[in-house]
Order: structure tokens, then C-alpha cells, then sequence
């Protein structure tokens, strides 16, 4: 994996901001963006391709059960990418998780690869999540 892009806006001086973090990899010959909206409690995450938003899930935490609760605001139900992602990112983070996954689902790996991606950016710079 080739890093194409890391790119970010600067730090934001409150809490209560939302900041905007971006960066981009090639994974598997492809050029996938990333684009991470950090908000008070949780943060928005779009992976894809080209810009369109052609889902969004959202999950989060809850003191009752160990597995996030997790929903398909928009998008296709039948393909549980973006709601198994958010609920992952949300146990990960104990925050409220959106995700949008713009991809193909056609390549397995691809989706493992984009996840790891993830979580090394969190790993790398985990104020801007």
C-alpha cells in the first residue's frame, strides 16, 4: 500500500468544533479517499471513490449490551458493509460512529485492507477521531 495523500486542516482551537481530517491510499491498484468529520461525542467517516454519498450507517455504544447498536440511515440493506463498519469503529472508539462506504463490495480483501487503513490513520492521529 502506496500512501497517495495525507492531508489535514488544522487543529481546531474548541471542543465543540468540527474538524476535518482527509487522506488518501492506493489499496489494490485503486485510489480510495478518506474523509473523517470529527464532531463533539462521535465522528462521520466516508470512504470511497468519487464523491457521492451512496449510504450511511450509524452506530454507537450503549451500557446494556457489549455489541454497538447499529442502523442503515440510507442506502441499500442489503449490503451491511457501512453497518458493520460503523459498529466495529464504535466499539473501537466508545463514540457515536457514521459511516458512509462508497466501494465496490466485489473484492473481500478490499474491505479488510480499507479497515486496516482505518485504523492505522486512528492510530497515527487519534485527536482527529
Amino acid at each position: 500500500m502506496n500512501n497517495v495523500e495525507s492531508a489535514s486542516s488544522n487543529p481546531v482551537a474548541t471542543e465543540d468544533a468540527i474538524s476535518v481530517h482527509n487522506f488518501s491510499e492506493k489499496i489494490l491498484e485503486q485510489a480510495v479517499h478518506f474523509h473523517v468529520m470529527k464532531m463533539k461525542g462521535g465522528f462521520f467517516l466516508w470512504v470511497g471513490i468519487s464523491p457521492h454519498l451512496s449510504n450511511l450507517a450509524v452506530a454507537m455504544s450503549s451500557k446494556y449490551d457489549s455489541t454497538p447498536m447499529s442502523t442503515l440511515v440510507l442506502g441499500d440493506p442489503s449490503d451491511p458493509t457501512a453497518t458493520s463498519l460503523s459498529q466495529r469503529l464504535a466499539k473501537k472508539t466508545k463514540k457515536q460512529v457514521f459511516v458512509s462506504y462508497s466501494l465496490p463490495t466485489t473484492e473481500a480483501n478490499l474491505t479488510l485492507l480499507v479497515e486496516n487503513r482505518i485504523k492505522k490513520e486512528m492510530e497515527l492521529f487519534p485527536d482527529r477521531f
